[in-house]
């Protein structure tokens, strides 16, 4: 096979987020997909007080916040900040894994998630 035929489509395998941390597998009771086709994949995410999302990983996404949102954060330094979004507000997620830590959110967030998948 001529591997020279794969190179268009490098962009997309590298974007793409392995199936074992996918979020939907490995966390259906956090995430729920609301839509999906061949460019984006559009969860429905709900973060409460207390829970341990296990390791998962997203493409590059725009987050949305369908209720006031607010949390502690600590730094790599160890500084705590609190976080926190509006309804309605948009935000950029760069692609990255993450999880194993527990929410600490002041009440229930509702949020959207939608994935870049080109």
């Amino acid at each position: 096979m001529d591997t020279r035929k794969l190179l268009p489509f490098l962009p997309l395998l590298l974007a793409a987020v392995p199936a074992a941390l996918d979020p939907v597998r490995v966390a259906p009771h956090i995430y729920d997909v609301a839509f999906e086709n061949e460019r984006v994949r559009v969860l429905k995410k709900i973060i409460r007080n207390g829970e341990t999302p296990p390791l998962h990983a997203h493409p590059d996404s725009v987050v949305v916040y369908l209720n006031p949102c607010a949390w502690m954060e600590e730094d790599d330094n160890g500084d705590q900040r609190m976080q926190s979004f509006k309804f309605g507000e948009p935000s950029w997620a760069p692609a990255g894994t993450h999880g194993g830590e527990t929410a600490n959110v002041v009440q229930e967030c509702h949020v959207v998630v939608v994935e870049l998948l080109e």
